[in-house]
């Protein structure tokens, strides 16, 4: 394997996109930076290089191991990405009524009470 690889080669690769095509146009938009600066597609990608990726609306932060030009297996393509992402916090549950409903009850209204905790 040689020392380098494009950077949206690299991305599609280790399944950070589905296709090759959609990590070029992310690096197009201005979602991915190596290193902290804005990366063009064809930009090489050496170990040890921080990638910030943006992804769904979120912000990966991916660490090259091992730079792969070529798609390859999941467990070997997990071994040339370290994914230094911090754990997002979960969604908090919606409570929701359905629509034509009318008023809650009085019953209905404790329990929404209680649900939103202002018992």
């Amino acid at each position: 394997m040689s020392d380098s690889a494009r950077v949206d080669a690299w991305l599609w690769a280790v399944r950070v996109y589905k296709t090759r095509s959609a990590a070029t146009t992310a690096c197009r938009a201005g979602h991915v930076r190596v290193n902290g600066e804005k990366a063009k597609a064809a930009q090489p990608v050496r170990p040890g290089d921080e990638l910030r990726v943006r992804v769904a609306g979120f912000d990966r932060i991916l660490v090259v191991r091992q730079p792969i030009a070529k798609r390859v297996g999941a467990a070997l393509a997990a071994t040339a990405v370290d994914d230094r992402t911090p754990a997002r916090d979960p969604m908090p549950v919606v409570a929701q009524r359905d629509r034509g409903a009318g008023r809650p009850t009085k019953r209905e209204r404790r329990e929404i009470d209680r649900f939103r905790g202002q018992e």
